[in-house]
């Protein structure tokens, strides 16, 4: 098993399925959607109670943001017919997910995950969802054969 969020070459590594989170570019390969899920903006109550609560995305720009490198520093959301995209600027920037959680648990900034990946978090109140009112576009997850 390997654990990488780099797209790699699933031929040249010996890799028999992958499982990807996202849109796949290669539109060639043989994959099945497995589910899609939802993402929210989230942070630590810490870092809110010194950067304050964000009300309208706008507000991001003010704030420090944990940059996940494959989805970039452009943030989009939805509201009613209402899109609004949002430059956010992060002080850091992580290639992988495992770092964008332990990140925002360090009380470092906001970032945008899967609603699964602080799960734990979200329901003890350990992190909160910010910007609840705006939605974010589900991510699918794909079996890659």
């Amino acid at each position: 098993m390997i654990l990488d969020d780099r797209v790699i070459d699933l031929v040249t590594e010996g890799i028999d399925v992958c499982l990807r989170l996202g849109t796949l570019t290669d539109t060639a390969a043989v994959a099945r959607k497995i589910a899609s899920g939802g993402r929210s903006v989230v942070a630590t109550p810490a870092y809110l109670a010194r950067a304050g609560m964000p009300k309208v995305p706008a507000d991001l720009a003010r704030h420090h943001a944990v940059v996940y490198s494959q989805l970039g520093d452009t943030w989009t959301f939805r509201q009613n017919d209402m899109e609004v995209s949002v430059a956010v600027r992060g002080r850091l920037r992580v290639s992988a997910a495992e770092g964008t959680r332990a990140a925002v648990l360090a009380d470092m900034g906001l970032a945008i995950a899967s609603d699964w990946m602080f799960a734990p978090e979200l329901a003890s109140g350990a992190v909160l969802r910010v910007l609840q009112d705006w939605k974010l576009p589900a991510i699918d997850l794909w079996a890659r054969l």
